[in-house]
């Protein structure tokens, strides 16, 4: 639980020496909710993620002591709502101007007194100008490689998620963890407004966040010779460094991985596979005494096992990585019970026992409840070596899952140079097109036909699959041709897809793989929208699974 007795703040424009000089305990309020169930009852469903985060924790009662900036107009809202609820002992608004100039440092400083005057007041306490003093010390950079989290803040359990998966130590730039208005040693003498005007620039001429009119200095975070790979976070419904991403995705010479969280415990868990992704794109390979620890060396095959939340797929491959046997069974309520099916069923094909596997690695959704396996590896990683398996010539893979959809985009060598997830919403995956059968009376087989003439070109608009159900409903109400609905389907599905191609710099030759890459309207759709032609290989279903097995022969 947050601790009521501190003084929260949530920028790094704000004055915490000169709150700490004042008798105030100062803490960045970072802690994720769990949800933000109050402050959906006050704000609109809009509202950026830290936006209702601090409406929770204030609404809550979990702080009582407030400072905010005028960041955004999200802050400036958070500030009226919570001005009215009367929740809090002390709330406070400090207005920053957005440059560094002479005369922007002159009225900054006039803020710092007002906030100066309201907090002492509050407290009962003077300013104290050898505490004040005590507040500043010289900044202690570590050198090394590392990896940086950017963009906006990202809250304190998602960041130690990310420590832990990373291969390299992670330095958090978000925009409230760059602070260095405590790091210069202020003037030893002056009066109290000399040395107010002082701080003022100090703060002014931080390293600069986005809100900042010359953002040149934030070339700092990314020209550092130590730097390998970004993490870029952005914040659900935060438009302020969504633009700072797509510079970066023309000009940054280093790993880049895009992250988004609405700012609550449930983010952690939509972008883990994300997380693991990019760093077994980072990491060194192992030893080969450490890869051989746990394999059956004497053994003449691998298995590679991927539990999608639709099929259970499971391939064996022989050490001259020819495919050997392969099944593709419904998932069921377990991911483990599913795995072990179908690991027992493709050995029974095989004509083979559990003795005969050298190794077994496992991917999908479900990879890490799976105990067969022995190493567990992301279905980024996997489709992108499985893609390049089945056609080396591939350079960007294209999966349409159960759960989600994924876009990968591989480098020369096939490993993964930069992917995109879709996995937030069903609309667009697998499972949009099942409801979308249900509602029509048709199997996945026969919506696929359909799909393939059509008179009429219908816009299927909506993004969520709730809303897209209810206007198909609304389509067939009018009579609409069915061909017609189901190409206006596919086109709605294409076109999702290929945003997230873009998004990721896709570019010939493509791929599609998942058990999508069957259905024939979809790909007509989505080759239409490319403007190439998608290689569909007999095996599309079950690439993740080769991945694995091929990942698996890397272990022995």
């Amino acid at each position: 639980m947050t601790p009521m007795n501190k003084t929260y703040y949530i920028c790094k424009y704000t004055p915490v020496e000169l709150l700490t000089a004042l008798g105030a305990d100062c803490a960045n309020l970072t802690d994720m909710p769990e949800g933000t169930a109050l402050a959906d009852e006050v704000m609109g469903p809009n509202l950026c993620g830290f936006g209702k985060t601090l409406l929770e924790a204030a609404l809550s009662g979990d702080i009582r002591e407030l400072v905010l900036v005028n960041c955004c107009d999200t802050i400036r809202s958070v500030y009226d709502v919570l001005a009215a609820s009367g929740k809090l002992d002390f709330l406070y608004l400090l207005d920053i101007l957005r440059e560094g100039s002479s005369c922007s440092v002159e009225r900054t400083a006039e803020e710092l007194k007002h906030l100066k005057n309201a907090y002492a007041a509050y407290r009962g306490t003077s300013f104290d100008p050898d505490v004040f003093r005590s507040c500043f010390h010289p900044a202690e950079r570590k050198s090394g490689p590392y990896l940086s989290v950017m963009g906006a803040r990202m809250g304190r359990q998602l960041f130690e998620t990310v420590e832990e998966l990373m291969p390299l130590p992670v330095r958090n730039d978000t925009c409230v963890h760059n602070r260095s208005a405590g790091n210069a040693i202020p003037p030893e003498d002056g009066t109290e407004d000399e040395l107010l005007l002082w701080y003022a620039g100090e703060l002014l001429h931080q390293l600069p966040c986005l809100r900042m009119r010359d953002r040149t200095g934030r070339k700092q975070l990314t020209d550092d010779p130590d730097l390998r790979g970004i993490l870029y976070h952005t914040i659900q419904f935060c438009d302020f460094y969504g633009f700072e991403y797509s510079d970066l995705l023309e000009t940054a010479d280093v790993p880049l991985l895009k992250l988004e969280s609405d700012y609550t415990l449930q983010s952690r868990g939509q972008i883990l596979t994300r997380l693991e992704a990019f760093a077994e794109g980072l990491a060194p390979e192992r030893p080969t005494e450490e890869k051989t620890m746990n394999a059956n060396t004497n053994a003449g095959y691998v298995a590679g096992i991927d539990s999608g939340s639709t099929s259970t797929d499971a391939v064996i491959l022989d050490r001259n990585r020819n495919l050997v046997a392969s099944v593709i069974l419904p998932t069921g309520a377990g991911a483990s019970i599913s795995a072990e099916q179908a690991l027992e069923a493709v050995l029974t094909q095989a004509s083979l026992t559990s003795e005969d596997l050298a190794s077994t690695v496992a991917t999908g959704y479900g990879r890490a409840a799976i105990e067969a396996g022995d190493k567990s590896i992301t279905e980024i990683s996997c489709h992108a070596r499985g893609a390049r398996f089945l056609e080396p010539t591939v350079r960007t893979v294209i999966d349409i899952g159960g759960q989600d959809s994924k876009v990968i985009v591989l480098d020369d060598e096939g490993g993964v140079k930069n992917f995109a997830m879709n996995d937030k919403c069903a609309a667009g995956t697998g499972r949009f097109l099942e409801m979308v059968g249900r509602t029509l009376g048709l199997s996945l087989e026969e919506l696929s036909e359909h799909g393939l003439h059509h008179n009429e070109t219908i816009t299927i608009s909506s993004t969520c699959t709730v809303f897209a159900e209810s206007e198909i409903v609304s389509l067939v109400a009018q009579n609409k041709d069915l061909d017609d609905i189901i190409y206006g389907l596919d086109r709605s599905v294409a076109s999702k897809t290929l945003s997230l191609v873009r998004r990721v710099g896709g570019c010939p030759a493509f791929m599609m793989t998942g058990g999508v890459a069957q259905n024939r309207g979809l790909v007509r759709a989505l080759e239409e929208l490319l403007g190439e032609t998608l290689i569909i290989r007999e095996e599309a279903q079950l690439c993740g699974a080769i991945g694995a097995a091929l990942y698996a022969l890397d272990l022995t």
